[in-house]
């Protein structure tokens, strides 16, 4: 089995879990968000959120709109990884996510969940 490859019948075999991640990602549509435990869970691994959250700090931000992944309170956990810590805030109102008075994605609004598996 190659590096990084997950065993599984719901995932692509023989590419790598930051592929999977990415793929799924990139199936995210623009005005929605995702959550790094429902990446984990759609590729079988439910205790994988953080791995989930590693392969997006080693995205290319350029093809894997990884803006729209957040954590499960609608946090933008991951914006200390993007050129400014508003990019991710800025990108996701652009696409008219809206947010709570805390700083939270409105998760009520905006959350997509995957209605197939890869």
């Amino acid at each position: 089995m190659k590096k990084n490859t997950l065993p599984s019948s719901r995932t692509n075999p023989g590419k790598t879990f930051y592929e999977k991640v990415y793929e799924l990602v990139r199936r995210i549509p623009a005005g929605k968000v995702t959550t790094y435990g429902i990446i984990a869970e759609e590729l079988s691994i439910r205790s994988a959120a953080r791995m989930v959250g590693w392969a997006l700090n080693h995205a290319d931000l350029e093809t894997v709109p990884a803006h729209r992944v957040v954590n499960r309170n609608g946090e933008l956990t991951g914006k200390g990884h993007f050129p400014t810590p508003d990019t991710m805030r800025r990108m996701l109102e652009t696409e008219g996510v809206s947010f709570r008075p805390d700083g939270s994605v409105n998760l009520e609004r905006h959350l997509f969940r995957f209605t197939r598996s890869l």
